[in-house]
């Protein structure tokens, strides 16, 4: 009936009403790659383009067992630390050794070097004993270098002539300063050569000898 009517008003000119215009609904974007990547910016709290790709998810572990093993292989610094306070304990400690050691033998050599100067003058004395021709009746002063100092020894007028000429010689022994013949200033300086005060060459020049009192050597032409 609705029809008829509406046929019977369309006969009747009437138009009909116009219908309303229709909106174009807006487009949403639901391509799969769109949705996943919102969904998994979702689930993950990641922002979209930050999401990783499948053969970076597949290298993740493989670095991370690469830098386990080179942690694993690395010494840590404090072991290293360690390692070089010991080695400079251990050089410290050998060398502080060898010093000692050092001392101990340069103490040892002076000792014996000591010992063999007293057992030197010991029997150098035993060798001199009772045969020093010092004499009471000496009355002229012989001067000499000993040990940087000048000395001197007492002897008489033939006995300055044979020490001058080499005949006789003078050796310290118990601080004293005696006059002997030159056999037993050998003999003497083979036992303890420090001991030999006066060894006079008769073949070195006057000038050699500046202590050597001129007016008691004769000239070799001189008739006594």
């Amino acid at each position: 009936m609705n029809d008829t009517l509406r046929d019977q008003l369309l006969g009747l000119g009437f138009k009909p009403a116009p219908e309303p215009e229709r909106r174009p609904a807006k487009k949403r974007d639901a391509s799969p790659e769109r949705k996943g990547g919102n969904a998994g910016a979702d689930r993950g709290g990641e922002k979209p383009g930050n999401q990783s790709t499948p053969a970076r998810a597949a290298n993740a572990p493989g670095k991370r067992r690469g830098q386990a093993r080179t942690a694993q292989t690395r010494p840590p610094r404090g072991a290293a630390r360690s390692r070089e306070d010991i080695d400079l304990a251990k050089a410290y400690a050998i060398r502080a050794q060898r010093e000692k050691d050092e001392r101990i033998a340069a103490e040892k050599a002076k000792q014996d070097a000591a010992r063999e100067r007293r057992e030197a003058r010991a029997k150098l004395n035993q060798l001199v004993q009772g045969k020093a021709l010092n004499s009471a009746d000496a009355d002229i002063a012989r001067h000499f270098e000993y040990g940087g100092k000048i000395k001197r020894i007492h002897v008489t007028a033939e006995q300055l002539k044979a020490l001058n000429a080499g005949e006789l010689g003078v050796l310290q022994a118990d601080g004293r300063y005696l006059l002997v013949d030159a056999a037993l200033l050998a003999e003497a300086e083979q036992v303890f050569a420090p001991a030999v005060a006066l060894k006079v060459d008769p073949d070195a020049p006057a000038a050699d000898d500046p202590y050597a009192d001129p007016q008691y050597q004769v000239p070799d032409d001189l008739v006594w």
